[in-house]
């Protein structure tokens, strides 16, 4: 395959550098060449891509995605319990919608079925479906009142010590990347401990996986769920929202190793947009209560170093996966980050917490890109709008490619 070479572009490279006029070449499945104002990349036997003065940036990465759970813009189901045939097929009509939309890679933050993100990781690796990197997740269990946890996902057992190492061991016999385990009752009040786990029992998680080289995300809302994962080696920190000034210190000891998501996009859709879909008095009051919270801790935690990503529960029938980058516009209009510093979070360190080369243009860095028909530094709602990414690579290839 020859090379491509993206010329008249303005390039946001993921660092937090302004967006500047360039062209980049990519050599395989990777960044080979990056070129900054009037400089030329060598044109011999190349395809060339005139970006017409369009932004090349990296292609973002969702770092909560449910790509399990079934909703998406194509096609709304306004339950969570599918037969496992449909489901699965469901799941990967997701992928390639978040791919659709700009997102190359996925964080898993759990999966409804125990090896569907597995199975579908590994078809998305060998070619043969499309969808976004992803480090596939199972989910340990749910919690009382989850909305439409599958008949075949034991919601209710509490495994004892050795059943949950062995649950660990089990999962990465599977080749699973990371395993989700909610560690409070998400619908207990801010106040409550509401721990389901004892602490002897996710000190025993913690070694099990760290033995297996397993990865570890909990959802966590309350400062003490917080404390028990930090305490535990979790590395991905879902929600934070009621973390105190304890959790927040122990979060900046740990900003080298962990990431948080406020799954902001979950918040205001109950809060604003789930009439329709019988989402009740109290739990949309909760959840603008929680964006009020965020509006105070996020700039908290940014200030401290903390790895705060963009990443926002999609795939509810009134959160639809490919609506994903909202995330971004919640970050800037209620979080106070600036458009470059939600990018960053979406891009740079989206890799980080992939631990691939990701997020950057830069020579060396795999080959997932966008082209943008606008400026997201200056308007991060652009992303919404698939129309305005006319090119999406992953991998060195064209997903979707600019038009002619």
């Amino acid at each position: 395959m020859k090379p491509t070479l993206f010329t008249n572009i303005n390039i946001f490279d993921g660092s937090g550098k302004a967006l500047y006029p360039g062209e980049v070449r990519v050599c395989g499945n990777s960044i080979d060449a990056v070129t900054e104002g009037g400089q030329h990349v060598d044109r011999y036997d190349v395809n060339v891509v005139d970006g017409r003065g369009m932004t090349l940036m990296p292609g973002m990465v969702e770092a909560h995605a449910h790509l399990s759970w079934p909703s998406s813009v194509e096609r709304v189901i306004n339950t969570m319990k599918l037969p496992a045939e449909e489901h699965l097929l469901v799941t990967a009509q997701n992928a390639r919608v978040i791919l659709d939309y700009g997102f190359t890679s996925a964080y898993s933050a759990g999966s409804l079925g125990e090896r569907f993100e597995v199975a579908l990781r590994d078809m998305i690796n060998a070619g043969h479906l499309a969808g976004p990197r992803l480090r596939a997740s199972s989910l340990e269990k749910g919690f009382d009142g989850v909305l439409g946890v599958p008949a075949t996902h034991d919601l209710v057992r509490n495994r004892d010590v050795d059943e949950l190492r062995n649950y660990v061991h089990a999962m990465a016999a599977q080749t699973i990347d990371s395993i989700k385990f909610v560690l409070n009752d998400a619908f207990a009040p801010p106040g409550s401990q509401s721990l389901l786990y004892t602490e002897e029992a996710v000190q025993a998680i913690g070694e099990a996986a760290r033995q297996d080289g397993v990865r570890l995300a909990c959802h966590a809302q309350t400062a003490d769920a917080i404390k028990q994962g930090l305490r535990a080696g979790f590395r991905c920190i879902f929600h934070c929202t009621h973390a105190d000034e304890e959790a927040l210190d122990m979060l900046e000891a740990k900003r080298g190793e962990v990431f948080t998501t406020p799954a902001a996009g979950l918040l205001y859709a109950r809060a604003y947009e789930a009439e329709a879909f019988a989402i009740g008095e109290g739990l949309r009051k909760a959840s603008i209560a929680d964006l009020e919270v965020f509006q105070a801790l996020c700039p908290e935690m940014k200030k401290r170093g903390i790895r705060v990503l963009p990443g926002g529960d999609y795939g509810f029938p009134y959160n639809p996966v490919g609506r994903n980058a909202r995330d971004l516009s919640l970050f800037v209009d209620l979080f106070g980050y600036s458009p470059t510093e939600a990018l960053v979070a979406a891009t740079k360190l989206g890799g980080e917490l992939m631990e691939m080369p990701l997020g950057c243009v830069k020579p060396g860095y795999l080959a997932d890109l966008l082209l943008v028909d606008g400026d997201p530094t200056e308007d991060v709602t652009i992303l919404q709008d698939k129309a305005r990414i006319p090119a999406v690579m992953k991998d060195g290839r064209f997903h979707r490619g600019p038009a002619g």
